[in-house]
């Protein structure tokens, strides 16, 4: 795997409006899952062979620096541009020696992954939740493993994925579900929504959170038709983006009214959590009882 310098391996998050993330942590760049849809292929990122995975040069101990330095801590966020558990990760393990810190230094930790060698972890995820925050967030867009198949083609199959969820809650670490992107004309059926739904519920999920519909920016964009021409040929869905979307960012599947009045309700009838604010407070209330019980 190739290198790249680093100075800095934490960023400060300017609010922690998504996920209750104070910091933001990436030990890798680039990702080799080969999603069809990804957003940080779009041109405005500027990261030249985005599928080549690199890791940063001296990331533990740099990052060990900077945690020992960190007069507050917090929850740090990782997976937002490259996935902590890649390939890669099976054998350098720069995201389990991270984790090791994390859990010495008393930070918490909010993970979004599409991998199941998450769970290889979850003995220093209970370690860290003894005493800070932990949100673990596995990416599931199609509950179907052969469509997921084809548009994650390089990332382990949504049943696995489940199963992953199960192993997290089963040992107590708040984990569930970020369903998005729903892709227009593909993944944004009922019967999808549906089923992620159950599945969810049925492996210990205790949130899903939504986005119904993708981005589309240039890079990306051209990428994506080009996908779709060669994986769906007889279902025309460049030419419905085209037609539908033109050069918007924002493409909301054109049931989104539908779906998220059934996503609410079969959410509700089985107690998972689907706004931001909730899903913060559920996994970091216990933490902040803790805290004032302490100093009092």
């Amino acid at each position: 795997m190739r290198t790249i310098p680093a100075k800095t391996i934490l960023s400060h998050c300017k609010d922690d409006s998504w996920f209750g993330n104070d910091y933001n942590m990436n030990l890798y760049k680039g990702c080799c899952h080969d999603c069809i849809y990804c957003d940080s292929r779009s041109s405005c990122y500027q990261i030249e062979d985005f599928e080549v995975v690199r890791s940063k040069e001296n990331a533990i101990s740099i990052l060990e620096n900077e945690l020992r330095r960190k007069q507050k801590t917090g929850v740090i966020g990782t997976g937002s541009m490259s996935d902590p558990y890649n390939p890669y990760e099976l054998k350098y393990q720069l995201t389990r020696q991270a984790l090791n810190l994390i859990d010495t230094y008393h930070f918490g930790v909010s993970i979004a992954t599409k991998s199941s060698l998450i769970t290889r972890d979850v003995d220093l995820l209970e370690n860290i939740a003894s005493h800070s925050p932990v949100l673990c967030k596995i990416t599931i867009t199609s509950a179907d493993d052969t469509m997921a198949t084809k548009i994650e083609p390089k990332v382990c199959i949504s049943s696995k994925r489940f199963e992953a969820v199960k192993k997290l809650s089963d040992h107590n670490i708040y984990s569930g579900i970020l369903m998005m992107p729903l892709l227009p004309f593909l993944t944004d059926t009922e019967e999808n929504v549906r089923k992620i739904i159950h599945m969810a519920y049925d492996n210990g999920a205790k949130f899903i959170y939504p986005i119904f519909g993708m981005s589309l920016r240039t890079g990306q964009r051209e990428y994506y038709y080009q996908k779709l021409d060669l994986l769906f040929p007889d279902l025309n869905l460049t030419q419905l983006y085209q037609q539908r979307y033109k050069d918007l960012y924002e493409c909301y599947s054109p049931r989104v009214r539908e779906l998220k009045q059934m996503f609410r309700e079969e959410c509700n009838h089985r107690g998972i959590l689907y706004h931001m604010e909730d899903i913060i407070a559920a996994y970091k209330d216990r933490y902040k009882y803790d805290q004032l019980s302490f100093l009092f």
